[in-house]
């Protein structure tokens, strides 16, 4: 008796153990996947960038998407998955960098408003997720889809699918109020401004 106590006291010990390796592996493997576009990491890069030259922060002739590159090329950031949403294997962005291309501003994931400074609202949203994701960057794949983005100021927040068109007015009538003109401001949310 008091061996099959201890025999099944064993392979009941061994069963645990071998449950919280297999999750433990599950967890850290799902972990890596986690933070690999941090838009938290972005934050901070553009604010670097525009400590670096006086207090702009990067523009591009060309569009948002090579505005974004000149963060990498600069060495703000140590490669294109910072700028890059979640799902996004970072290939167009890489691409162009190597090979010296323009980026397509509609194959980017990530959406960057450029043409500010330090000194404009710090409530304006600089860069945000193109399209929402369940869990966002952070949660990936878990939970309510959910768009994140970065303030002027360096701060990320969050936006529900419910709190984008809101979110989207307010920002058009911040910029408006920064200097921009409505068709300016509306041409970095014109999925939900077409819906007024």
């Amino acid at each position: 008796m008091k061996s099959r106590v201890l025999k099944w006291s064993l392979y009941s010990g061994i069963a645990l153990i071998s449950a919280v390796v297999v999750l433990g592996f599950v967890w850290f493997r799902n972990l890596r996947n986690v933070h690999r576009h941090c838009i938290k990491v972005a934050g901070s890069a553009f604010r670097d960038y525009a400590e670096a030259h006086g207090g702009t922060l990067p523009f591009h002739t060309n569009g948002f998407g090579d505005a974004m590159l000149l963060l990498v090329k600069e060495q703000q950031l140590p490669g294109v998955a910072w700028i890059c949403g979640p799902g996004d294997d970072g290939t167009v962005l890489s691409n162009a960098l190597v090979h010296g291309l323009d980026v397509p501003e509609a194959q980017c994931s990530r959406v960057y408003v450029q043409g500010l400074s330090e000194t404009n609202d710090p409530a304006i949203c600089i860069l945000f997720d193109r399209r929402s994701v369940p869990g966002g960057d952070h949660f990936y794949g878990s939970g309510r889809p959910i768009r994140e983005l970065c303030m002027l100021d360096g701060i990320m927040e969050t936006v529900t699918d419910e709190q984008w068109p809101a979110f989207c007015r307010r920002q058009v009538e911040l910029l408006v109020a920064a200097g921009w003109t409505r068709k300016q401001a509306e041409e970095y949310y014109p999925e939900v401004v077409s819906r007024k």
